[in-house]
């Protein structure tokens, strides 16, 4: 059956947004960690979150391309300019990807693709060393009506209040998703974060975490890494 325009549309968008997640799984080391953005472009794809009428695929298709902009790979100050699109900085790449997704909100209000650009608008900001932006918005995020996303906004928000020596804050928010995970943050991934954090300052605390993400998810890769850590941890 030959495809419609919509359809072509639709692969083409799904193709950006896996794009996307292969570039983070190989590069990115900053808040947005692998999980997060693996999980938002499952939700994009699989969620229902984007609906294509003629609106939402504009706002689809520009949420894609501040995607392509924040999975930019960087190239040396000094080095020519490439075919494809680079930046010389961290900084400057999540500067690009900030106005992008601040773009994305400010010119589809009321779409699922709004939502998730604000989303990323948290996000750019705390790259961008704004932390108090940062935080002020993940706090929008994490208020969301829908479940999935405010639990990427309390996840991305604990990681903000880590960095700002937030640290019970922080540990009340990964509670929170273990207590009640949504399919964008499991139970697992919060238990993680949260073991991290009590790994310094309390390590017994974070080898009961472990052992029970092991006990609950016995072949999981979640198991595999509380596994490694636990053992990093006895004497």
């Amino acid at each position: 059956m030959a495809y419609t325009r919509q359809q072509l549309k639709q692969d083409k968008f799904a193709e950006t947004v896996a794009e996307q997640v292969s570039w983070a799984v190989e590069h990115q080391k900053t808040l947005t960690t692998v999980a997060i953005v693996a999980v938002v472009a499952v939700a994009i794809l699989t969620g229902g979150w984007i609906y294509y009428n003629q609106r939402d695929m504009a706002a689809s298709v520009a949420i894609g391309a501040a995607l392509h902009s924040y999975g930019a790979p960087l190239r040396a100050p000094n080095a020519p300019k490439l075919e494809y699109l680079t930046f010389t900085s961290a900084k400057e790449r999540a500067e690009s990807a900030h106005q992008a997704f601040q773009q994305v909100q400010d010119k589809y209000p009321h779409t699922r693709a709004a939502e998730i650009a604000r989303y990323f608008v948290g996000i750019t900001s705390f790259d961008m060393g704004d932390i108090g932006g940062a935080e002020k918005v993940l706090k929008q995020v994490a208020d969301s009506r829908d479940d999935n996303l405010a639990a990427l906004g309390k996840f991305a928000l604990a990681s903000v209040y880590r960095a700002g020596n937030k640290d019970a804050d922080a540990i009340k928010l990964y509670q929170e998703l273990t207590a009640h995970p949504a399919p964008t943050v499991p139970k697992s991934t919060a238990q993680l974060e949260l073991a991290l954090l009590y790994q310094q300052k309390e390590p017994e605390q974070a080898a009961k975490i472990y052992q029970e993400i092991q006990k609950d998810n016995p072949n999981s890769p979640a198991a595999q890494t509380a596994a490694s850590r636990l053992a990093s941890l006895r004497p």
